[in-house]
């Protein structure tokens, strides 16, 4: 460890010297804390401010304390390179939070800037671990108008391009496009424009900087961020590249209209996928599969299987005004009628323009109703039957050719619930498992990980097979760090919105090579140069670290010994909850750091004391903005900021309560299908670790209401004082802890 020359400054702006004795809290640090240097300036932000903490700095202090604002401000005024530099917020949690000039304000801000003390002396200075022969060339696989899109865009920012593409030529689905929607600001005659896709495809295949590989797959991708290598087979050869990040960009499917029966795919040869459709219009005119007659009376099928429980669930975005396109091939002659039947239209953004053109169209009927069949007429027509329609009648439409719109599936989905029923079976016994090997034919996989977590992207539960982008926070960035999702294996989306995707997500690739090649985290901890140090000598094998990692950052050798790919690893801490043996630490953060905090503050047998473990993502920020609005937080509360709730150490709960201290509250992000932990998983993991909190309490014959865990997003910080203050006046209602004075 360093050798320390401390610096305490403490700042008298913003309403702090109203609301505390700065004398008394100087004294925290020179009598207490024993430290010096501690000196107190009216705006310690401005240029004096900082000045005078840049010039002792000079003089060699390396340990810098700043009691002031929130360290989620002013981090550009308060970076001091070379030193450690702790922030201890004593303006939001003190100065707008608690009453002014009371001893229990006083003793507040005491408490803050001990553990901020404390936490600093405990500290090392981080340095970053940077892998050598590091590659900084991005994967883009598929060849589609997505995966062109972030190739170009990669090559064009100065990186070499590695493009995989199964097919024998680029494209995709654009290929089988008739036209497209035009992208204009405003939509003009004509509503329709060639997809122009040879000229994509030309300029990628004609970039310098950008490899194709067609009729290709990457048949095994292992590493990590930087230093990924990854085979591609290729007309019936293997080669291994160099890899710095990967864009995956496969796309989507068609979904399977065969299970539509009772819409008359398969049925009738003039019951059509709205794919098919395009096929039949790039021919000339729109002639029926079962005759070759012109179809002057054609039926659109909104959401077939799509919104629908016992099919696709979701929306696919692009259907709306696919039908839209496809209704003015119709209208390409005069006397054909185009008929719409929809559940809802949902054309947002400038595509509401596309929506009121076809709405002036004399020949484009488009009325809301949900189609319950549709049948032979008997006179080789068929019959398009519904009920809902805005007539309020059960309704029967004869139509030369109907056309469905089945809407769309990630390819990450097959191979996905292909792994999570192998996981189900193997749970039962080997037997299980091999007979679900033998049985199941094996999808396509994708990505091929050799990750001991498994082989492809992980998706989240109710995601139906869409990448894992957290997509609260962090677009484009899945659970595998350095790969990328982008366009319909995201979320669906029409081309225009898969290009903008595709773009962002070429960028995140491009971030993450320069991160890696700096030894600074990817994401969210973007700044951050620290990396878990393991005390692997301790180490009991017991697989939790590995097992519980969200992000496949750990992997075991042999013996079952975990060892790091630290590229791979976004610094959240999880590991370090998940030990038993408390061995995994960091420089700035550990188990014994966190609890040297927590075990620092004052609990009296006169003083009540509340310790609130916060989740630095959501539950962090939503204090301060509470501290912003004023909104006052009991003065028995002492927060304790962790880099994610799944940090979280039984440990930690151990030693307040024995110490004395009344309750403990745990403050972490709302997780689950509708909101997403920054570290996808931390939270959750945090709720299993807390549902054992049970046997710590009743070890120490404590009651179990003490300890508490609330989920809580950035949103609500206008409630979060209020629960936080109803749970500190439940556990004054159970009274002082027994282990007060001990």
């Amino acid at each position: 460890m360093m050798e320390k020359k401390f610096g305490v400054y403490i700042c008298k702006g913003c309403g702090i010297s109203d609301s505390v004795d700065i004398e008394k809290l100087s004294n925290v640090a020179v009598k207490d804390m024993k430290i010096e240097n501690c000196k107190t300036h009216d705006i310690l932000c401005s240029p004096s401010g900082v000045q005078l903490i840049k010039d002792d700095v000079k003089e060699g202090v390396n340990a810098v304390v700043i009691a002031a604002c929130s360290p989620r401000v002013k981090y550009n005024e308060f970076d001091f390179p070379g030193t450690i530099t702790e922030r201890v917020n004593i303006r939001e949690f003190v100065a707008w939070s608690q009453q002014p000039k009371t001893d229990e304000t006083q003793s507040v801000a005491n408490d803050y800037l001990t553990m901020g003390i404390i936490r600093i002396q405990k500290s090392d200075l981080p340095e970053p671990n940077i892998l050598e022969n590091l590659s900084s060339t991005i994967l883009v696989i598929g060849g589609g108008i997505t995966g062109m899109t972030a190739a170009l865009e990669a090559a064009r920012a100065g990186q070499k391009v590695v493009l995989v593409e199964k097919e024998p030529q680029l494209g995709g689905f654009v290929n089988k496009l008739y036209k497209k929607i035009p992208t204009a600001a405003f939509y003009r005659e004509p509503l329709i424009v060639d997809t122009d896709i040879e000229t994509l495809v030309k300029e990628v295949e004609n970039h310098p900087d950008i490899k194709v590989y067609k009729s290709s797959k990457t048949v095994k991708t292992e590493g990590q961020p930087g230093l990924y290598d990854v085979t591609i087979a290729s007309n019936g050869n293997s080669e291994t590249v160099k890899i710095g990040a990967i864009v995956l960009a496969t796309g989507w499917k068609p979904y399977d209209a065969t299970k539509l029966e009772y819409l008359g795919y398969g049925k009738s040869k003039d019951v059509v996928t709205n794919i098919e459709f395009e096929e039949i219009a790039k021919k000339g005119k729109i002639l029926r599969p079962s005759d070759g007659r012109e179809a002057k009376k054609v039926a659109f099928i909104q959401c077939a299987g799509q919104r629908n429980p016992d099919h696709l669930p979701y929306c696919s975005s692009m259907c709306c005004a696919t039908s839209l396109k496809q209704a003015k091939y119709v209208r390409q002659n005069p006397d054909a009628l185009a008929m719409i039947f929809y559940i809802d239209i949902r054309t947002p953004g400038r595509l509401e323009s596309y929506y009121m053109e076809a709405q002036n169209d004399p020949g484009v009927m488009l009325t809301k109703a949900d189609v319950t069949g549709v049948s032979e007429a008997g006179n080789g027509n068929l019959i398009v039957e519904m009920k809902n329609s805005l007539l309020g009648e059960d309704v029967k439409v004869e139509a030369d050719l109907v056309v469905l719109a089945t809407g769309m599936v990630p390819t990450t989905r097959e191979p996905q619930e292909y792994l999570d029923n192998l996981a189900l079976e193997a749970a039962k016994g080997d037997d299980a498992k091999k007979a679900y090997l033998e049985g199941t034919p094996k999808p396509e996989f994708i990505l091929n990980l050799a990750y001991r977590q498994g082989p492809e992207l992980p998706s989240l539960e109710g995601a139906f097979g869409f990448a894992d982008s957290n997509f609260i926070c962090f677009q484009y960035e899945t659970r595998r760090t350095g790969v990328y999702a982008a366009g319909c294996v995201r979320q669906p989306m029409n081309m225009a919105e898969a290009q903008e995707d595709a773009a962002g997500a070429a960028f995140k690739a491009i971030q993450c090579v320069d991160h890696v090649s700096r030894g600074v985290a990817v994401h969210p901890r973007a700044w951050d140069i620290t990396f878990p140090d393991p005390m692997l000598i301790r180490c009991t094998a017991c697989k939790r670290c590995t097992e519980e990692c969200p992000f496949g950052a750990i992997e075991e050798d042999e013996k079952g010994i975990p060892f790091y790919k630290v590229n791979r690893c976004r610094r959240c801490g999880t590991c370090m909850g998940a030990c038993p043996e408390r061995i995994v630490a960091f420089k700035d953060y550990s188990v014994d750091i966190i609890g040297s905090m927590i075990k620092s503050v004052e609990s009296e047998e006169d003083e009540f004391r509340i310790i609130c473990l916060v989740c630095e993502n959501d539950a962090y920020p939503a204090l301060d903005t509470a501290g912003i609005n004023r909104k006052q937080i009991d003065p028995a509360v002492r927060f304790v900021p962790l880099r994610c709730l799944g940090g979280m150490n039984l440990v930690w709960v151990a030693d307040a309560l024995s110490k004395g201290i009344d309750g403990v509250l745990l403050l972490g992000c709302k997780y689950g299908e509708n909101y997403q932990c920054h570290f996808v998983k931390g939270s959750e993991l945090a709720n299993y670790r807390f549902s054992k909190v049970g046997e710590t309490l009743n070890r120490l014959q404590l009651e179990a209401e003490r300890v508490q865990m609330m989920q809580v997003s950035i949103a609500e910080y206008d409630k979060l004082p209020e629960m936080i203050n109803e749970f500190v006046e439940k556990v004054k209602e159970i009274g002082p802890n027994p282990f007060k004075g001990f």
